[in-house]
């Protein structure tokens, strides 16, 4: 570790620093790795926050897209290219009831925008477990899993990592919350591939079998006491985006689950 008598009057305060972020660091790596010299602890156990429990969507922006359907040939904000916006321009939410796709946009690229609310808890000690009580679905976050094999589904096969932090700085779509303290630790990335075709948005904004999704979920602590989980996701599409359609969404943690009310998908 660096020593202070290298340092002039001049550079104590840069070696200060440096020293600083360097104990951070390695204190860090230890705990990832249960401690000096040890094995890496399981994804539970050395999570660098806690994301369980009960979340409720606070729809503060999107509302014409997330509280109700938006009308045919409406997809502002979404990237798509020329094949993309006919296949949206052709949605017919009657033949999508009769085919039984009531379900096709509550898939993972969608999800985490639905307005409701969701349960996450821990399966066991590598994997987790989010349920959404709009549309009774739920994801399977894999740590250290791998998609080869896996069937596709409307959920895909997720794979998720705890991504640390140092100097205590908010992470990825934690920053800038009005009132919140800084976060620690780190956040959750999870890349989802293995999908079957869905919808990004009720109208129809189709997603292809060759997307990808990656999310950045961060803890927020506000001054007041109340906790935020923001969930950044990334979707790639090659097929029908011409480049990524990127959201911020904002959970609020909910002391229990007395307003949990699962219900079927809807066409609405």
């Amino acid at each position: 570790m660096m020593s202070f008598r290298f340092c002039d009057r001049s550079a104590i305060r840069l070696c200060a620093i440096l020293t600083l972020s360097l104990a951070a660091s390695l204190s860090l790596h230890a705990q990832g790795r249960g401690g000096r010299g040890g094995p890496p602890l399981p994804p539970k156990e050395g999570a660098p926050f806690d994301i369980t429990g009960y979340w409720v969507s606070v729809v503060t922006e999107d509302w014409r897209f997330r509280m109700v359907t938006a009308p045919k040939g409406d997809f502002a904000g979404v990237p798509l290219n020329p094949e993309g916006r006919k296949i949206a321009g052709e949605w017919d939410p009657a033949k999508q009831q009769a085919a039984g796709d009531q379900c096709k946009a509550y898939g993972a690229p969608a999800l985490m925008r639905e307005p409701g609310r969701f349960h996450i808890t821990w399966r066991d000690d590598t994997t987790l477990k989010v349920e959404s009580d709009a549309g009774t679905q739920t994801r399977i976050f894999h740590f250290g899993g791998n998609p080869q094999g896996a069937k596709p589904s409307i959920q895909g096969y997720s794979v998720a990592q705890w991504q640390l932090s140092v100097g205590g700085r908010a992470g990825r779509g934690g920053q800038g919350q009005p009132g919140a303290a800084a976060q620690r630790g780190g956040s959750l990335k999870v890349v989802t591939t293995g999908l079957t075709p869905g919808y990004l948005r009720r109208n129809g904004v189709p997603y292809s079998d060759r997307t990808t999704v990656t999310e950045y979920y961060d803890l927020v602590h506000e001054s007041a006491g109340e906790q935020w989980l923001i969930v950044k996701t990334i979707v790639e599409d090659p097929q029908y985006l011409t480049g990524p359609f990127v959201t911020s969404t904002n959970l609020k943690k909910e002391a229990d689950g007395s307003k949990w009310k699962p219900t079927a998908c809807e066409i609405r």
